[in-house]
């Protein structure tokens, strides 16, 4: 008998996941909650809310899973790891208060100065006129971020003082953000490339992914405002093995250290965004799943099965798993966005063009639904993820952006230069 397996969200990032799991020979059945049309081609798509934790566990009961992975940050902080735990079903995803990494940036910087990690310099407020004084001991431009989750809308980089002073009315007096913003941590702008440093953590063993370097504003040449992700290339060749390993040496294993030392151990995935300064690298945040659409190049490029590997993070096992193994190529993610994301968007705009893609691409969905007439439209401002591989960054690049030509739908958006600064490096 095989694993069953049941993967929390809908999006590109679990469209990935299933997608390598599906392939895994000791696989019989994976499950969505509540998937896509694509997580549809190769699993069983539930038709239950990442939210909704009691119809989740209940699920995982009927089906006999051996374990759920849980891909969005959402359901770890309203508690479903702890529903699962509770429940005798084994989780790979944190408990709430271990997930408090991602969901608590106040948090997240005060284990980081417990744990003796290097970051920006920062300070907390809770209220205009504190972070008004506070903002003459920072540099223009400041970074101003919300301490709680925000859909990736709660951090601005301010270019000037009066634009520094209009975020933080926003954010705290005008609840913008809503409970997410009424905390504001004011840091330090810090200069250089962005990497995410992914990682399987349980207890205090930490088994890192292959690092990748995430476009996150909008437009060409990094402008316009930040989204949730417009494309990804793995590996950064500015990350050799030996400052990868740097990393999660002074990194990932002194969280998971301090975390299991507080009573709130890691169970799950420990994704640390890190900038690359001229004096070394520092942790921009954390995340306590998967990143998306970093997960996107880590899935085309892992060439071991993922299902072990994460059947003992649940178990709480990782420490009797192999390190998984990467092919020794490249990847590119671009993402294709609705017109006027991260803003409004229109939805249910028909999609064509996708049995047209070559085969040697992977095409995974994150804002798509079927309509009434099972036409395959829009339904999100990420609307679909394309994925080229080849042995250099340039190759991987041609690949990807020649799925992307082959895809259309009114006010189709991409980014033209995900991975050009890999290459040019």
């Amino acid at each position: 008998m095989g694993l069953r397996i049941l993967v929390i969200g809908g999006g590109g990032r679990e469209h990935a996941l299933a997608w390598k799991l599906a392939g895994s020979p000791l696989v019989d059945a994976v499950y969505c909650a509540p998937g896509n049309p694509g997580t549809a081609e190769i699993a069983t798509n539930l038709p239950i809310a990442v939210s909704d934790i009691i119809a989740i566990v209940d699920a995982a009961k009927a089906l006999a899973v051996d374990f759920v992975m849980v891909g969005p940050e959402k359901p770890l902080a309203l508690g479903l790891g702890d529903a699962l735990r509770s429940a005798e079903i084994p989780v790979c995803g944190h408990s709430a208060d271990a997930a408090m990494l991602e969901t608590s940036k106040a948090f997240a910087k005060a284990v980081m100065a417990e744990a003796g990690i290097e970051t920006a310099r920062s300070v907390t407020v809770s209220d205009i006129q504190t972070g008004v004084v506070a903002l003459e001991n920072f540099s223009i431009p400041v970074v101003i971020k919300a301490d709680g989750l925000a859909d990736g809308k709660g951090v601005v980089i301010a270019e000037s003082r009066e634009e520094a002073e209009a975020t933080l009315r926003a954010f705290i007096f005008d609840a913008a953000l809503g409970a997410a913003g009424q905390s504001v941590v004011i840091e330090e702008f810090l200069d250089g490339l962005e990497v995410s440093v992914i990682a399987l953590v349980d207890g205090e063993t930490v088994i890192p992914m292959v690092p990748s370097c995430d476009h996150k504003p909008v437009f060409d040449g990094n402008k316009g405002p930040n989204t949730g992700g417009m494309g990804v290339y793995a590996p950064p060749p500015q990350v050799s093995p030996e400052l990868s390993a740097r990393i999660v040496e002074t990194v990932h294993r002194p969280v998971a250290r301090h975390m299991s030392g507080r009573g709130t151990p890691l169970q799950g995935v420990l994704y640390a965004g890190m900038i690359l300064t001229d004096a070394g690298p520092r942790v921009l945040e954390f995340n306590a799943r998967f990143g998306d659409p970093e997960t996107q190049v880590i899935m085309a490029l892992m060439e071991s099965d993922l299902a072990p590997v994460l059947h003992a993070v649940a178990l709480g096992k990782l420490s009797e798993c192999q390190a998984p193994e990467f092919r020794a190529d490249s990847a590119v993610c671009v993402v294709l966005t609705s017109s006027g994301y991260p803003g409004a968007y229109p939805t249910g705009l028909p999609i064509e063009g996708i049995e047209s893609v070559p085969d040697d691409l992977l095409v995974f969905h994150a804002g798509t639904k079927r309509d009434v007439d099972g036409r395959l439209v829009t339904s999100g401002g990420r609307v679909l993820n394309v994925v080229g591989l080849g042995r250099d960054l340039t190759e991987a690049r041609e690949r990807a952006y020649s799925g992307v030509d082959a895809i259309s739908f009114e006010g189709k958006h991409a980014r033209s230069d995900i991975g050009a600064f890999g290459i040019n490096q």
